[in-house]
């Protein structure tokens, strides 16, 4: 299937939102890590996410350009090409663009789009994130809100956060030391955000905080409170109406306990970002590959090695195959598995 158009990625979302699962949407940084997301979905027959942020864009373009725009744009043009082989429907998301690169990556991108779409062809990505989390809300959405209308005029869906997701990734608002209160969306932000983004006729995902914190920890370290996800949806419903609802989405999921991630999906979650364990499964592979090879990738005492073992190709494959598997894992949890929206709009 090609790259989800409007229409279907609108379909996606309702079709999570009703039935209560969640797409893994998986941060890529090379063509070698986007081929393991499209493996692990078609196997599942799981419609699903790959996002690129601008660290990832900027390392795919290579170290002799650093250029995130040009990276994200190849890395998307490929995944435009593979997905369209499959039978499984991708949407390609950017992730966490902070305020000061909205001119220098979200808005490139939108223009690149643009473009695309004037020339009949589908948006270059499916979606952006917007992460002004760090600002205070109003101008969060001061922000927000004109760039949402742009791009839901070339059917884009946008994605906005409110509260700090803690830790960091790849760049991502917070820090280790974040206060506790800025960890928790409360249920009056939640209905400003849906005041506001309700001024747009488009599509967008919430990425509201409930406690949750980017980057690697033991199980139990990370204290969430979904139940503030639901109570944001019963807010939003007592001032707007039984139909007002948010397409939330779960940021920093490492370390979470299974029953936390479900609870979240009975609250509105349709879109769990997964990072850090595919990094850590894709590494782990390498490093396999190597220590059981060592005498094969080295050239030691003179000897030649065995190229079979040092050529790249032998520890990315493996390494690919390891994070397809754990892209897996998160489909499962996700319970997206076997949920392809293709066979119907085939």
């Amino acid at each position: 299937m090609p790259v989800a158009d409007f229409a279907t990625y609108k379909q996606m979302l309702e079709n999570a939102f009703e039935n209560k699962f969640a797409y893994p949407a998986i941060n890529v940084t090379s063509e070698i890590t986007a081929n393991a997301a499209l493996k692990a979905f078609a196997d599942l027959k799981c419609d699903g996410m790959i996002q690129v942020s601008t660290g990832g864009g900027k390392f795919a373009s290579g170290q002799a350009l650093g250029d995130m725009v040009l990276g994200a744009i190849s890395i998307a043009e490929h995944i435009h090409r593979a997905a369209a082989k499959l039978d499984v429907n991708v949407v390609l998301h950017t992730d966490h663009c902070p305020p000061n690169a909205v001119d220098t990556f979200m808005v490139p991108l939108i223009e690149e789009s643009e473009r695309r779409v004037k020339a009949g062809e589908l948006p270059l990505y499916s979606s952006h994130m917007l992460d002004a989390s760090g600002l205070p809300l109003e101008e969060n959405l001061d922000l927000s809100v004109p760039i949402y209308e742009r791009m839901a005029k070339i059917g884009q869906v946008i994605e906005i956060e409110a509260g700090v997701v803690g830790g960091e990734e790849d760049g991502a608002a917070g820090s280790e030391d974040t206060p506790d209160d800025q960890l928790y969306t409360t249920p009056a932000d939640m209905v400003r955000v849906y005041e506001r983004m309700s001024e747009v006729d488009g599509v967008y995902m919430f990425a509201a905080t409930f406690g949750n914190v980017h980057g690697a920890y033991k199980p139990g370290a990370v204290k969430l409170r979904p139940k503030l996800l639901k109570e944001g949806q019963d807010a939003i419903k007592a001032k707007f109406g039984p139909d007002a609802k948010f397409y939330l989405v779960f940021h920093g999921g490492s370390g979470s306990a299974k029953h936390e991630i479900e609870e979240t999906l009975q609250y509105g979650v349709v879109k769990m970002n997964v990072d850090t364990d595919c990094q850590y499964a894709f590494s782990r592979a390498v490093a396999d590959h190597f220590f059981k090879n060592y005498d094969g990738v080295l050239k030691i005492d003179g000897e030649v090695g065995n190229k079979k073992v040092y050529d790249p190709r032998s520890y990315l494959k493996a390494a690919e195959s390891a994070m397809a598997e754990r892209v897996k894992e998160a489909c499962y949890d996700l319970h997206a598995e076997g949920k392809t929206l293709a066979a119907v709009t085939a």
